[in-house]
């Protein structure tokens, strides 16, 4: 138990608290007998020690608080279908081993398969996260959550649903959440969305779109995450590039 505990209270900044911590909570004790709040405590007030020291207190969200919002906002969407699939709870240990590495991703997923045992409130744990942070990386959770609704080869409705309520309690607009979701459809019209415009959009306007979602999705943004985020906002970046270019070779441009 004593490497779990240390990987968990290093990952947990403000998600040790709230909602979030609750459903932490809830999932270690689903699988570890004898499990003491007061041992994982110890451990996170070593880590927030050393995180002090070494940054001088920065409230700033850690790696690890990105992960665990993760975690519980996925089991969430995996179960708005009402059912959990496979092809999901693999797409989500997929890209928690690509982030991580395969030991942490093995501790990360062995939480989720507690978490996913818990109701938890989409709002309650939403509001946690706005509070805590950026826009950028509220941008990227809304990115990844698309990624698990769309792992069994299909977007539910009720996952779609669940992610547009996600995103309103993030305050995320509704045009952010539109261009995000539109980089997991196949559409003509979609590079229109993904850059936020109408497809009656002159030239210039494309133009400036485009400058101003380099500017708002650039991987710059979520360098404080650590790199393991990076890849995640590369992708989007890369749909960003992608959606410009088609538009542009349709007009010649």
């Amino acid at each position: 138990m004593g490497s779990f505990t240390k990987w968990l209270g290093a990952g947990l900044g403000f998600t040790f608290g709230g909602p979030i911590g609750a459903a932490i909570g809830f999932a270690v004790g689903s699988f570890v007998d004898g499990f003491s709040e007061k041992d994982l405590l110890q451990e996170h007030r070593e880590y927030q020690e050393r995180v002090g020291r070494n940054r001088g207190n920065s409230t700033n969200t850690q790696s690890g608080d990105f992960e665990m919002s993760l975690l519980v906002l996925a089991s969430i969407v995996i179960k708005s279908d009402g059912k959990v699939d496979k092809r999901e709870l693999d797409f989500v240990r997929s890209q928690f081993v690509g982030m991580y590495g395969k030991e942490r991703a093995n501790n990360a997923f062995k939480l989720f398969s507690g978490i996913i045992k818990k109701e938890v409130s989409a709002r309650q744990v939403c509001i946690q996260v706005r509070q805590n942070m950026s826009h950028a990386s509220r941008l990227q959770l809304i990115h990844f959550l698309f990624g698990i609704a769309k792992a069994d080869g299909v977007v539910a409705e009720s996952e779609v649903e669940e992610i547009r309520k996600m995103a309103g309690y993030l305050y995320i607009n509704q045009r952010d959440f539109e261009s995000i979701k539109a980089m997991f459809y196949d559409s003509s019209e979609n590079a229109y969305k993904i850059l936020e415009i109408e497809k009656s959009a002159s030239d210039s306007e494309v133009k400036t779109a485009y400058r101003k979602m380099v500017k708002k999705y650039h991987p710059d943004k979520l360098q404080g995450l650590g790199d393991e985020h990076l890849k995640g906002a590369n992708e989007k970046f890369q749909s960003i590039q992608e959606a410009y270019e088609k538009i542009k070779s349709e007009r010649n441009l």
